[in-house]
């Protein structure tokens, strides 16, 4: 069920990405990655077993739809408690675990934010244009999922409970679609302590405003003026003023880490690109400091 991923060219590439920020250390430095293959995790799935066509090119099941892969990173210095927090991150259009973990250096950021969490990243639609986020998108997916992740945990000797604490959902692009259904039918809702969504926020509102009405939890939303988002970022943010309801409306690079800390819902205009709001600044790390998240 498991196998050690090709974990030290996966994490060399983040520490050559950064060699001009940082001085050069051994990869192991950073922690542990681990791939599982899980039943649980968001493909195959029925829906796409004939593979799925956008404009005109079909993408078939088989290159793109089959992968059951599930990435695990586990940070240095982690420390095994009664209760396991995972942050989830789901990947956008024309993406796949190894170029998410690489490109936007999500390791280095989780070590580097200090938090006593594991990442998670599942495969999704491999290399493809599309938002569907298979069996997390089902009644009671996410629960199985996480349920699963856990399981793997202690069975390949990792971690000694199996017990969810708390759940932060990350999502970049079409990755909006999957959160939104995992928010509002995915088994664990009141775990979800936190949901950033990285120029993410192209629909679903309804289950978005549902879940802000419902339950506590905690969302940082980042959009850009190109990336397609900013329409419903500003739909959702008057929304919520219209209804009384407490905002941060702030400019990325302003914003402080006090702010981010004390304010419940948060929207950031960046004048960055579509492919550079997770990494760029690094504020996938400033999300996670500003966290609930206990520290290591």
């Amino acid at each position: 069920m498991m196998s050690r991923l090709t974990f030290l060219p996966l994490l060399l590439m983040v520490v050559f990405t950064l060699s001009a920020q940082q001085k050069d250390s051994p990869a192991s430095e950073l922690g542990e990655l681990l791939t599982f293959r899980l039943p649980s995790a968001p493909f195959p799935h029925p829906r796409r077993s004939a593979g799925h066509t956008y404009g005109n090119r079909r993408y078939p099941a088989e290159n793109h739809y089959s992968d059951s892969s599930v990435a695990v990173f586990i940070p240095r210095g982690y420390r095994s408690r009664e209760t396991v927090d995972f942050v989830i991150h789901l990947h956008g259009w024309w993406n796949n675990i190894d170029t998410v973990l690489s490109r936007y250096l999500l390791p280095l950021q989780l070590v580097e934010s200090g938090k006593n969490a594991i990442l998670v990243v599942p495969e999704g639609p491999r290399n493809a244009p599309d938002s569907f986020g298979g069996k997390l998108e089902d009644p009671g997916g996410l629960s199985r999922f996480v349920n699963d992740v856990a399981d793997a945990l202690v069975q390949s000797g990792k971690l000694t409970t199996r017990n969810v604490g708390s759940v932060i959902l990350s999502g970049h692009s079409g990755a909006y679609h999957a959160i939104a259904f995992a928010l509002s039918q995915g088994g664990i809702t009141g775990k979800i302590r936190e949901v950033y969504l990285f120029d993410a926020l192209y629909g679903e509102i309804e289950k978005y405003k549902h879940w802000i009405d419902r339950y506590d939890g905690r969302m940082v939303v980042i959009y850009t003026d190109s990336g397609g988002t900013k329409d419903e970022t500003t739909s959702l943010m008057e929304d919520l003023r219209a209804r009384k309801i407490s905002t941060l409306a702030a400019d990325e690079t302003t914003v402080s880490q006090s702010e981010l800390s004390d304010h419940r819902l948060i929207f950031l205009h960046t004048d960055l690109g579509h492919d550079m709001v997770m990494h760029h600044r690094m504020q996938f790390r400033k999300y996670l400091e500003a966290s609930s998240l206990s520290d290591r």
